[in-house]
């Protein structure tokens, strides 16, 4: 009889459950650190954070309210952080790396989180002052009104320009 037999072919056992499946990374989203949608926010803080300093600096009666020398202070600060990062963000872009490091992403995360707070807290309470000076006391002649409304309405922007800096990194850094 000319049966045929099976044929036995070795198989080769499937991989052990305890070895990790290789990560893929996530693509850098356009606003976060290293990529130019990040760059364009730190060239945009630095310069609106810089225009409040120098718009508010350049009166001559600003040191008469404590909230527009905490605005010299809170903008100066920032366009000194954004401009640091502005110039790292240029550096990644030129060696064509992204900024994944858990430590420095920490340290973008509060860093960005401070500068966030003084910056908010900062236009606020000039803000304030302002709307003191031209609507309640009416001496908007005898003080620069609209120089203070400027460096406000700057620092306010610089605000809104830090304010997708600090969400992107924080969230970069939550989902860790």
């Amino acid at each position: 009889m000319l049966a045929s037999r099976p044929a036995v072919h070795p198989v080769e056992s499937p991989p052990e459950a305890t070895e990790n499946p290789r990560r893929v990374r996530m693509k850098d989203v356009q606003g976060m650190g290293g990529t130019p949608g990040g760059l364009a926010l730190r060239v945009c803080q630095f310069v609106l954070a810089l225009g409040a300093l120098c718009v508010m600096s350049t009166t001559n009666d600003f040191a008469s309210a404590t909230a527009f020398r905490y605005l010299v202070a809170a903008t100066g600060l920032q366009s000194l952080w954004s401009l640091a990062l502005a110039f790292l963000d240029i550096y990644c872009l030129l060696v064509k790396r992204s900024l994944r490091n858990s430590q420095v992403l920490c340290l973008f995360a509060i860093g960005d989180g401070i500068i966030y707070t003084l910056a908010l807290a900062a236009a606020c309470a000039s803000a304030g002052i302002t709307v003191l000076l031209g609507n309640d006391l009416n001496s908007c002649g005898m003080n620069h009104c609209a120089r203070f409304e400027s460096a406000t309405a700057m620092a306010f922007m610089s605000w809104f320009a830090i304010s997708p800096s600090f969400l992107l990194n924080f969230w970069s850094l939550a989902t860790k």
